[in-house]
């Protein structure tokens, strides 16, 4: 039981890193289990771990708020530059592609500003900004209300909106892999959104750095196993070569390519 309690909490850790704040209602429902139950988590959390309660959400503290989404984006600055440059060389003028959300996703995205009349289907509004800066591309994205500070449209009706398009690749990233290979995400609305742009894609590229290996969040999607190519900065500790085996040709690290 001690040990749940400890992976929900390092979970809701993670979460609160991830989006700057979630609501307790949503934790919640993401984690299985009842409102009183993440209130008492936040008991313990609120106390030690750098987050602190506000109308019904938890956040960073504030000495540790400060944007999130643009923190990550803002790590890891050559190994993302690293990822960009082999995807965006699959990637030939004139293709359709869907992008997904994520700051290494993000990078890629700038990386095709060389690219023209590219078709973009995307939820990630960053990179329909940083591609719209080519006037020969055609940018599409899902209505409703931004998810800030990530920018991103995310839920039930990006499924959807993922669902109504075919394109050649889909670019995607993920939170975090299991030793399996499982591919994790924070909310099933994302595992779904991602399932769905790798079943309209004739060719999937997860594209992720080598921290995601081992990192948890709570939605199991499909396999590392399963993708057309994954692309990473460096490969990842030792216990993960039996899994970099399994997938063999089809991943690449891409400090290692130039």
């Amino acid at each position: 039981m001690a040990s749940k309690k400890i992976r929900r909490r390092d979970l809701i850790q993670q979460v609160v890193q991830e989006r700057g704040g979630v609501s307790v209602g949503a934790l919640a429902e993401m984690l299985g289990v009842s409102t009183q139950t993440i209130r008492r988590d936040l008991d313990i959390l609120c106390d030690d771990a750098g987050l602190r309660r506000a109308h019904g959400r938890i956040e960073l503290a504030e000495d540790r708020l400060n944007t999130p989404f643009d923190q990550r984006a803002g790590t890891n600055l050559v190994g993302k530059r690293a990822i960009a440059e082999v995807a965006a060389a699959q990637i030939p003028d004139g293709a359709a592609l869907f992008i997904s959300i994520g700051s290494t996703v993000l990078s890629v995205a700038r990386a095709l500003h060389r690219r023209t009349e590219l078709t973009v289907i995307t939820n990630n509004l960053s990179a329909a900004m940083a591609l719209s800066e080519e006037v020969s591309n055609r940018i599409i994205i899902p209505g409703g209300e931004i998810r800030l500070p990530d920018r991103d449209f995310v839920g039930e009706e990006v499924v959807d909106f993922f669902a109504r398009y075919r394109a050649e690749y889909a670019i995607f990233g993920t939170a975090g892999i299991d030793p399996d290979g499982g591919l994790l995400e924070f909310h099933r609305a994302e595992v779904r959104a991602t399932e769905c742009m790798r079943k309209n894609a004739q060719k999937s590229i997860l594209v992720i750095d080598h921290t995601k290996f081992g990192r948890l969040a709570p939605a199991a999607g499909g396999n590392a196993s399963e993708i057309d190519l994954v692309i990473c900065d460096r490969r990842p500790a030792p216990e993960y070569s039996e899994l970099v085996a399994e997938i063999g040709q089809r991943i690449v690290f891409a400090e290692e390519a130039y």
